[in-house]
């Protein structure tokens, strides 16, 4: 089953994983000149890379 994140989970994974960056983190992807936390993040997102996932409860 593919993970489909609504925009408020994506807006978390990558703000967390940017901050995650910003404190001297590893990043999965390919660093070029210059670039920002919040890019490489959003790179990890698109690439399928980043290394945080969503747990979410089950409504019974």
């Amino acid at each position: 089953m593919s993970k489909q994140y609504n925009k408020y989970e994506k807006a978390r994974l990558v703000g967390a994983r940017a901050f995650q960056i910003a404190v001297n983190a590893p990043p999965m992807v390919s660093v070029g000149p210059h670039k920002e936390p919040i890019d490489l993040a959003t790179e990890e997102y698109w690439q399928k890379k980043l290394p945080l996932e969503v747990v979410r409860k089950r409504k019974e």
